[in-house]
């Protein structure tokens, strides 16, 4: 077929004179050829001039080919036929004719049944749409698949993208809440697809059982939570674009950073630089269109939301809790008991009696333990050899200080002794700083004698040179602030003075007046009471009777030199006691 330029070329000469003779002859065509291109301005195009028969596609198997175009209507999207294997099924049911047929038939067919679409429109602050993006992302550890929250209003197409470890709820909680507080306001409804972290369970037509706490989020920010038919995402278009936005603009080339902090910087800048792009079709730029959603939507609460889920969970007797498939520590005393586990998306706090007792980094991987070795100091001490049998200690990242004072310990008391002292250094990280403990094992160091004594009295020094109290915390003010931390304290005792026991004799004598005038031979025997056995020792008579003797009086000089009129009897008869429970019978002690 002659193009059009061959066409303006023969048409031009023609106009100029030459025969049609001359023009075949130079453009190298037919005069047949040539009078065609005179008769019309611009090449015709091809149209068939009768229908082409469908040979042996009859209309039975054309009959077949519809019956199981419907029954794909009902299968799964993946597991729906092809071309090729509609032509097999109809091959084996005697079918002779060339697979072009069937696939033109089933192309025409297919056509005319695909499904068309009204535009859609949406008020300022009405609707935004949320999904889960993936992209690939260089770590220094490699490069790696990260799912990205992506948050966009319908109407301005304004977009939230951030980064999270996982498609949890708890990281829809708390991407969501980051989401309401990047824009300043929350949209009246939020839509999603039907992940199961936040759709429960899909009842009939739009109805959803939700997550209970996606459900107080929702009613925390006051929007309404509406989901997409199954298989349906074309119904959240802009969120959807906004996937292919990210992957194509956003993360091409791949991102090169350290953590994902340094990946949402990114993202964030991004977002912030969509606000002065104008999308087709519009006048007005995306921050402009959301200047106007703010006004509609809805404001944010005075009160925070706490992305955290909350589960009771019982401590075995490896001092851990399970959850997400990972073990996470606890300290020795809530061993065996129930405790609160509090988990967001980055943290775990375990909370036991209202206090939170231990806090460790989120872990996503399965069937991790999660161990803090402090949490197990109290009961290293009961088992040292798990200081080299248990990985939570080999794995301990400790400064060279205190494998140098392990070898040193070991060397002079031997391995057992000097691992229970090193032990006890150990347990000393439990209420001090790592800096004061190493400290403290240099100071003791090079002074040439090092024992765990030395380093725990050590370590309480440093705590009174820093002006903290034995808890912990600071102190404004404390005696002991000028404690010369390199020198042993001394102690001094006061001199006694004698004369506070010359009045305690005093005393016992005006006391015990009566009693002098009564003598031990006009004493006589009698049987043992609860009453008269202050001040005597029970002897056993020769028949088995009790007697009664009384310690004979010690006298002694108020000057100390052993005469004198004043006497001294047994502590006893000075002080008043009481009877001994369970005891009757005996007498006073």
């Amino acid at each position: 077929m002659l193009k059009v330029e061959v066409y303006v070329k023969i048409r031009r000469a023609h106009r100029d004179g030459m025969s049609i003779r001359e023009i075949a002859r130079t453009f190298h065509h037919s005069r047949r050829k040539i009078r065609e291109v005179l008769q019309n301005p611009e090449p015709r195009g091809y149209t068939r001039a009768k229908v082409r028969p469908t040979g042996k596609l009859t209309a039975a198997f054309q009959q077949r080919i519809e019956e199981i175009l419907k029954e794909d209507e009902t299968a799964p999207r993946k597991q729906r036929h092809t071309a090729m294997a509609i032509f097999g099924r109809l091959a084996q049911e005697g079918y002779e004719g060339g697979y072009d047929q069937v696939r033109r038939y089933v192309a025409r067919k297919r056509r005319r049944d695909r499904e068309t679409f009204i535009p859609l429109s949406h008020d300022p602050g009405q609707r935004a749409e949320a999904d889960f993006g993936h992209i690939y992302v260089d770590f220094p550890d490699g490069r790696r698949q990260v799912a990205v929250l992506i948050i966009t209003w319908a109407y301005s197409n304004r977009a939230f993208v951030i980064a999270l470890p996982s498609e949890k709820v708890e990281a829809i909680l708390y991407g969501s809440v980051e989401a309401f507080r990047w824009f300043e306001c929350v949209p009246k409804e939020l839509w999603w697809d039907n992940p199961k972290t936040v759709a429960t369970a899909i009842l009939r037509g739009r109805e959803r059982k939700l997550n209970d706490y996606y459900l107080a989020l929702a009613s925390h920010y006051n929007f309404e939570p509406l989901f997409c038919l199954p298989a349906r995402g074309n119904e959240k278009p802009h969120v959807e674009n906004r996937v292919k936005f990210l992957q194509r603009r956003w993360a091409t080339p791949v991102p090169r950073v350290k953590d994902l902090a340094e990946l949402n910087e990114h993202l964030r800048r991004c977002c912030q630089a969509d606000l002065q792009r104008t999308i087709t079709g519009r006048s007005e730029s995306i921050g402009q269109r959301f200047t106007e959603e703010q006004k509609l939507a809805i404001p944010l609460p005075q009160r925070h939301f706490d992305p955290t889920l909350s589960e009771e969970r019982s401590v075995d007797k490896y001092q851990s809790v399970a959850y997400g498939k990972n073990r996470y520590s606890v300290p020795r005393h809530c061993a065996f008991h129930v405790v609160t586990v509090k988990a967001d998306v980055h943290r775990l706090s375990i909370v036991f009696q209202g206090q939170v007792i231990a806090t460790h980094e989120r872990s996503y991987e399965q069937g991790v333990q999660v161990l803090d070795p402090l949490h197990y100091l109290t009961t290293l001490s009961r088992k040292p050899a798990c200081l080299d049998h248990s990985d939570v200690y080999r794995s301990w990242k400790l400064p060279r200080e205190f494998s140098d004072l392990r070898e040193y310990l070991e060397a002079r008391h031997g391995r057992l002794p000097g691992a229970r002292q090193y032990i006890r250094v150990l347990q000393l990280l439990s209420e001090h700083s790592m800096d004061r403990v190493q400290d403290a094992i240099q100071t003791c160091r090079r002074e040439g004698v090092t024992t765990a004594e030395r380093v725990i009295h050590r370590c309480q020094l440093l705590r009174l040179r820093d002006g903290q109290s034995p808890s912990g915390d600071k102190t404004e003010s404390s005696p002991v602030r000028d404690v010369q931390v390199g020198s042993v304290p001394t102690v001094q005792v006061p001199m006694p003075d004698l004369k506070q026991f010359d009045v305690l004799l005093n005393q016992g004598e005006e006391e015990n007046e009566s009693e002098r005038s009564t003598t031990l031979a006009e004493s006589k025997p009698q049987a043992a009471s609860a009453t008269d056995d202050v001040g005597r020792i029970l002897e056993v008579g020769p028949r088995g009777s009790r007697q009664q003797s009384e310690l004979s009086r010690l006298s002694i000089a108020s000057n100390g030199t052993g005469t004198g009129d004043t006497s001294l009897q047994c502590l006893a008869d000075s002080y008043q006691t009481s009877k001994l429970p369970g005891i009757q019978g005996l007498g006073h002690i």
